[in-house]
């Protein structure tokens, strides 16, 4: 009969934290590079055109940024005074951009010349935005309190409204209708405008102004029916189609939340904060999903259309872009290929489609042969280890001083034991030992006596080798201090199990009493 090897016995071990699928995917945002400005970074758009530019606006420029390189493509600083919220035309081909001086202006991109100037506003202009769905018109917002709809080709105001009654510091046309304008202002107020009206159709927020909070930014779904807002921590949910209402109101955040994003699919929102976070929320639960932490507060923050780059702006200056490597099946266009024509069927159909190489398989062909083919396969006889080596020759006590080295886990060292006792062979192993080959196994001993993966064996290990040593206690100091270790922390662990057993009867007397109760 051959020799069966030593069996390690493996044991359930804690389920480690594993990270969601969403954890995952955005732990793929890594890497990220650190552009270190002279100012606080204050704004950050990406174009919603390719290759998605983005637009950084600190102190008195704004420069365009390249996603692929993170370098600077363009920089645009013909501003009198710090300049706020650079911001990118859907076609990619303008920006516009106001100051603290109150000056609006429109640039073109490539030759960045200035080719309007919107001069009306009297205090800093803090929102300059395009209309996504009417490209001739800006949104500008001031802390003069009014907030206006510019038509960029004739250089007028389409519209003006004066409902606010502080700063307006954030603003945002409709993506889904051109006529709808939603705003957020220190008064702590998110007002809704109609250029059609020009009149403030629904007010949200407001409430006791002795403890109302200035309203910090305000971002509207892409289906025109919901809004969000911040005000201090608290992120606030509003229903604009049931005439404005709360639906809810939630803070993960520590301290004022100061921006808000969505992914390309609006079906994550992620928020940007003074206390160095920006968290991701489940739009359909409005979870956290995942945390990001940044080493200054965060005052602005952007996702590029294609989720690919996360852009953050801090307080101390710093640009943080975080990349992510798109899968290949993500977004992919499909690959050019001739249609079948008469010269692809002349060549019988075996023309490859062009741009795409020849790949050789890794996997090597089986050899095929006929059906009624004997085949003898040949097994390669297994090396043993060197414990059961040993245990095939019957020496005991060297196969257990090669499983008490440190780099053996104590599975493989326990298991031996086992096999030693089954064997009716563990007293001659520990038999006969000096203080040099006793070390090792009472230092084993004392490491796992409290584990619950051993501690009965070691129990049963450690009642041999004292019956067995006793005699020759006082000898070695060594020896006698290792057993005195082993001494205390079995009184350590017998009090500790007193203790949890004390715990136990008083949690179910509390969950007895609980349930009489209840009944």
């Amino acid at each position: 009969m051959d020799y069966q090897p030593v069996v390690v016995q493996r044991h359930a071990r804690p389920a480690a934290a594993k990270h969601s699928p969403e954890s995952r995917y955005w732990r793929q945002f890594k890497h990220p590079v650190f552009i270190k400005e002279y100012a606080p970074v204050t704004s950050i758009q990406f174009s919603p055109s390719k290759p998605h530019r983005y637009a950084v606006t600190a102190a008195t420029r704004v420069q365009i940024y390249a996603p692929r390189t993170q370098k600077v493509t363009k920089t645009i600083s013909r501003f009198k005074d710090v300049a706020r919220s650079g911001n990118i035309r859907p076609d990619g081909k303008l920006v516009v951009a106001g100051d603290d001086t109150g000056l609006v202006q429109v640039f073109d991109i490539n030759s960045r010349a200035i080719l309007r100037t919107l001069d009306s506003h009297k205090q800093p202009v803090h929102v300059t935005k395009f209309s996504a769905l009417a490209p001739t018109q800006v949104l500008s917002c001031s802390d003069d309190t009014t907030v206006k709809l510019w038509d960029v080709p004739s250089q007028t105001e389409v519209v003006t409204f004066h409902a606010h009654t502080d700063y307006v510091r954030s603003g945002e046309v409709s993506t889904s209708n051109p006529h709808l304008i939603l705003t957020g202002s220190y008064d702590a107020t998110m007002r809704l405008f109609d250029t059609r009206t020009s009149q403030c159709e629904m007010i949200m927020g407001g409430g006791d102004t002795s403890s109302a909070v200035p309203v910090e930014q305000v971002k509207m779904f892409p289906s025109g029916t919901m809004a969000l807002s911040t005000a201090g921590p608290i992120l606030r949910l509003w229903d604009l189609v049931a005439g404005g209402r709360c639906l809810r109101a939630f803070s993960n955040h520590q301290k004022t939340i100061t921006s808000l994003a969505f992914d390309g699919s609006a079906g994550r929102l992620l928020t940007g904060s003074l206390d160095h976070m920006v968290k991701v929320y489940d739009i359909s639960s409005y979870k956290v999903v995942h945390t990001m932490r940044y080493p200054a507060p965060v005052l602005c923050l952007a996702i590029s259309p294609d989720e690919t780059h996360i852009a953050a702006g801090m307080s101390d200056g710093t640009l943080s872009v975080r990349r992510r490597q798109p899968k290949a099946s993500e977004g992919a266009d499909p690959p050019f290929a001739l249609k079948t024509g008469a010269f692809e069927t002349f060549l019988g159909g075996t023309l490859p489609i062009i741009g795409q190489g020849r790949t050789k398989s890794k996997i090597k062909p089986k050899p095929t042969g006929d059906v009624d083919e004997l085949r003898i396969e040949s097994r390669r006889a297994r090396r043993l280890k060197e414990y059961d080596r040993l245990l095939k020759g019957f020496k005991y006590s060297a196969a257990l001083d090669s499983v008490l080295r440190k780099n053996v886990p104590p599975t493989t060292a326990f298991s031996l034991i086992q096999e030693l006792i089954h064997r009716d062979g563990l007293q001659s192993a520990l038999a006969g030992r000096d203080d040099v080959l006793l070390e090792p196994v009472l230092r084993l001993l004392v490491k796992h006596v409290t584990d619950p993966r051993f501690g009965e064996m070691v129990s049963d290990v450690s009642s041999l080798v004292i019956e067995m040593y006793t005699p020759v206690l006082g000898q070695s100091p060594l020896i006698d201090s290792l057993f005195m270790r082993l001494r205390k922390k079995v009184l350590a662990e017998i009090r500790f199990q007193k203790e949890l057993v004390k715990t136990k009867g008083a949690l179910e007397m509390i969950f007895a009493s609980a349930t009489l109760t209840a009944a």
